[in-house]
């Protein structure tokens, strides 16, 4: 892209997040920013992170790393989701388990992907573009927009002014996540422990959850984000709803932009010559499990 055209995606990229912070904060908080004029507290909460963002990419351009990107992002989800459930002043059960439930999520994932980053040195996403001003800018400008509109429905649920008691519903979500969390977990480690062996059946993993999907940990996080997604719904209302666009931002995020198909074409290429990659690829599915294999 051109400088014009990374200029004008950066523009987008905060034009959305801003309007799903709108939608979200409806019925929520509200930010005095004169007499008669007031915006909704999470608003503000957006801007807040991307400017965590902006400010962590100065050093990172000048020092040409990657290194903290994702342990900046896990902080970023706590500043945003602890920050909007301290600002209501209403604790009920349903913002306590929203913002302990994304939080562990957060640093774990977080804390795992800059463990992995350094062992391995460097992340290979960012290569072409850590050079390059603009193009870095917008990468971590994007990071700010995954916090927003991943934690949206959470957030928006955290700070709604309607507050509704657990049900049996709510149980079904929490499962959900703690399944999808499991999942997630399990695959991730068995991927670095299948990467430390010495010796290896095949060159690419294809055991363990791996044997029956190609992508079992995006599995996972898509499954967790729908439970986050449901234990949100009760809290909402009107514009509110739009958040729910949450778990389906990440489906779209993970199978069609940055996860899979930046794997799967690294993937090809690396093993494309391999019979037993092929043989693998034509019978595991990319993403929902088959535990008929």
């Amino acid at each position: 892209m051109s400088k014009t055209q990374t200029s004008l995606v950066l523009f987008f990229v905060v034009l959305i997040a801003l309007l799903f912070a709108w939608a979200g904060g409806q019925y929520g908080p509200q930010f005095n920013i004169g007499e008669f004029t007031a915006v909704p507290l999470l608003v503000m909460a957006v801007l807040i992170v991307f400017l965590i963002q902006w400010l962590a990419f100065i050093p990172a351009y000048i020092k040409k790393t990657e290194h903290f990107y994702d342990l900046v992002g896990g902080v970023s989800y706590l500043v945003f989701v602890g920050g909007m459930f301290l600002a209501t002043y209403q604790f009920d059960m349903r913002s306590l388990l929203l913002t302990v439930l994304v939080s562990i999520w957060a640093l774990r994932l977080s804390l795992f992907l800059f463990k992995r980053v350094g062992q391995d040195g460097s992340d290979s996403r960012f290569d072409s573009i850590k050079h390059d001003f603009m193009r870095f800018l917008l990468a971590w400008t994007v990071q700010g927009l995954w916090i927003i509109v991943t934690a949206g429905c959470a957030v928006a649920a955290i700070s709604s002014a309607q507050k509704v008691s657990l049900t049996m519903i709510d149980g079904i979500a929490i499962l959900l996540w703690i399944l999808g969390f499991a999942i997630e977990i399990i695959a991730d480690q068995q991927k670095r422990q299948f990467k430390r062996q010495e010796t290896k059946p095949t060159p690419f993993i294809c055991q363990g959850l791996w044997r029956y999907s190609r992508h079992p940990n995006y599995f996972g996080e898509i499954i967790l984000w729908f439970g986050i997604a449901l234990l949100a719904l009760p809290a909402l209302q009107g514009w509110q709803y739009m958040t729910l666009l949450s778990p389906f931002f990440v489906v779209l995020l993970l199978t069609k932009i940055s996860g899979i198909p930046l794997l799967e074409a690294k993937a090809d290429e690396r093993w494309q010559g391999l019979d037993e990659y092929q043989n693998y690829k034509n019978n595991t599915p990319v993403l929902l499990p088959n535990f008929l294999k």
